[in-house]
């Protein structure tokens, strides 16, 4: 083998390395932003549901009527949960809370039971709760209602924003991406133009010249795409070790729904990338691809 085909054949090497380097980085960042969008909505869900408004009720009503009154809430289509805390509960809670038993420092115990409820989602925001709890306030077993408008209505403004954020970044992100693939994919051909220009002039056809490039661009597309998800699937792994509250959201048709998609855009990109810039020193005259 002469010196020039081994510089050639490392040149090749060395450039197709770097194509699939650069598909696997760009899957891996679609990859990664494609489950946080897609799991956005279900943690959105998540922390709607979590937001706990409390039903104080007065300290002579009647357990019977009170266990009544909770089927009551639970049955309400609004309601996602619905928790009786009686007072020795609600000290429980305190006392870990503060370190220290407050009940012998006083003497007695202080607090009222209580009704937790959490709203399903699609009734989370003010309006709903709001309305939903104005009948209860002259409830004859409720001695107060503890909650915040304003904080609902944060958590709602800030998860709309950040959902609007997610969603602008992704198409900054799909846009930079087509363009280092479809720049890398150039300059990995263009180490191979004069290759292109010896099969222009021996009269070869366009489809012989292009179909052993796609075909090596399928391959690029399949191993970028593969590295993507070992890289996404380590992340995920360690991420679940860190916070353990992500399998709450877990989902896993639509981690099967991304990995196919990975895979779909790695052929499709390269595939596509590739027969383009194939093309363009198609175009050229032969004595221009020097």
């Amino acid at each position: 083998m002469t010196e020039e085909k081994k510089i050639l054949r490392k040149t090749q090497r060395t450039s197709r390395l770097s194509t699939v380097v650069s598909i696997s980085l760009v899957l891996f960042l679609l990859g990664t932003l494609g489950l946080l969008l897609l799991h956005a909505g279900k943690l959105s869900d998540h922390v709607r549901e979590n937001i706990e408004i409390v039903l104080i009720i007065k300290p002579d009503a009647d357990s019977t009527d009170l266990a009544e009154f909770v089927q009551q809430l639970q049955s309400k289509e609004q309601i996602k949960s619905c928790k009786w805390v009686s007072r020795e509960e609600a000290a429980e809670i305190l006392k870990k809370d503060l370190g220290e038993d407050f009940i012998q420092f006083l003497g007695y115990n202080p607090l009222y039971q209580s009704i937790d409820i959490r709203f399903k989602a699609g009734f989370s925001d003010e309006l709903s709760i709001g309305n939903f709890l104005a009948g209860y306030k002259r409830h004859p077993l409720v001695y107060q209602i503890d909650y915040q408008p304003s904080l609902v209505e944060s958590i709602n403004r800030n998860l709309r924003s950040i959902t609007w954020i997610f969603l602008a970044f992704s198409v900054l992100l799909i846009i930079v991406s087509v363009t280092l693939i479809n720049n890398t994919i150039r300059i990995s051909l263009y180490a191979r133009r004069l290759l292109i220009k010896s099969m222009l002039l021996v009269g070869a056809t366009k489809v012989f010249i292009l179909k052993p490039f796609l075909i090596t661009s399928i391959w690029n597309g399949i191993l970028g795409a593969l590295i993507s998800l070992l890289l996404i699937g380590a992340l995920s792994y360690f991420a679940a070790i860190k916070i353990p509250e992500l399998a709450l959201i877990q989902d896993v048709e639509l981690v099967l729904a991304v990995a196919v998609t990975l895979f779909l855009c790695g052929i499709f990109l390269s595939l596509t990338c590739t027969w383009f810039a194939v093309n363009r020193y198609l175009r050229y005259r032969t004595e221009n691809l020097v």
